[in-house]
């Protein structure tokens, strides 16, 4: 078997490749490595590549502050809530999506509304005001409702449903089944890997929102993460404490990355084959 040897041009496209790859790490490993300082060589401008004067009193110091962990368990309390609606939502108006316009003769309808939605989202202004004036101004609902049913995961479930074979669904039918216990018998099972990608989403979105947050809760004792830590950056800042407030940002961002990892191999493939059959 002929070796391919190679070439100066794989060689510096890898060489870029790796650039790109560090100028995207590096200030993720900055934070951590930062958040794990002393204060004293954060504050002289020592840590560049490890940790100097390696300690965890960043880490039990925001632990410690009840602001952050009283934001903290809003930040759960919403995307438990919040992706407990949105999934079911997605799940609901995806399945009539993924069927042939027999079984939906109002499928053209629905699939431009969509469209509709999707193209030309609500802006912030008619969210206030609608929020406003249902009365759920410094409540969780303001937080879960507006972002119930997000279009783009509801198509790329539609998708993944196309895929299940249709004489599944009708073999159900005749066993008596209807549509809600051919979803979770049938549905669900064969669509793992699209409902992680529905999940990851929705956390995410959950997690990382400050839009949502800033317009509709004015009490502090609500306030979720991404909120919070504009009022911890004032706070901290103010009297040099980088290395808490890189800290706080670990902790953060940890959800995430463990999410992500533990369902990566689901996410990929959710992904891929969510495009393959419109």
């Amino acid at each position: 078997m002929k070796v391919r040897r190679p070439t100066f041009g794989n060689f510096v496209l890898t060489a870029c490749m790796i650039l790109v790859a560090v100028a995207c790490l590096y200030p993720l490993w900055y934070t951590i490595i930062i958040s794990f300082s002393d204060k004293t060589a954060v504050d002289s401008g020592f840590v560049r590549i490890l940790p100097v004067g390696f300690t965890l009193t960043s880490y039990e110091r925001i632990v410690a502050d009840a602001k952050f962990l009283n934001a903290f368990l809003v930040s759960v309390a919403r995307v438990l809530l919040g992706g407990l609606i949105n999934f079911l939502i997605t799940v609901m108006m995806a399945f009539p999506i993924s069927k042939s316009r027999e079984e939906f003769k109002d499928k053209n309808r629905y699939l431009w509304f969509l469209i509709f939605v999707l193209l030309f989202p609500p802006t912030l202004i008619p969210l206030f005001l609608t929020v406003k004036a249902l009365g759920m101004m410094n409540t969780i609902w303001a937080l879960v409702l507006p972002m119930g049913a997000p279009v783009f995961n509801i198509i790329i479930l539609a998708n993944f449903f196309k895929t299940v074979p249709k004489e599944m669904d009708e073999a159900a039918f005749m066993d008596g089944l209807n549509h809600l216990q051919v979803i979770r018998t049938i549905i669900a099972p064969m669509c793992k890997p699209a409902l992680a990608v529905v999940a990851i989403f929705t956390f995410l979105s959950s997690w990382n929102d400050f839009m949502g947050p800033f317009l509709y809760i004015n009490d502090q004792s609500k306030f979720t993460l991404s909120l919070g830590m504009k009022y911890l950056i004032s706070g901290y800042s103010v009297f040099g404490q980088w290395q808490i407030l890189m800290a706080a940002s670990v902790l953060i961002v940890l959800p995430v990355a463990l999410l992500f990892f533990f369902m990566q191999r689901y996410f990929i493939r959710g992904l891929t084959m969510g495009g393959l059959k419109g």
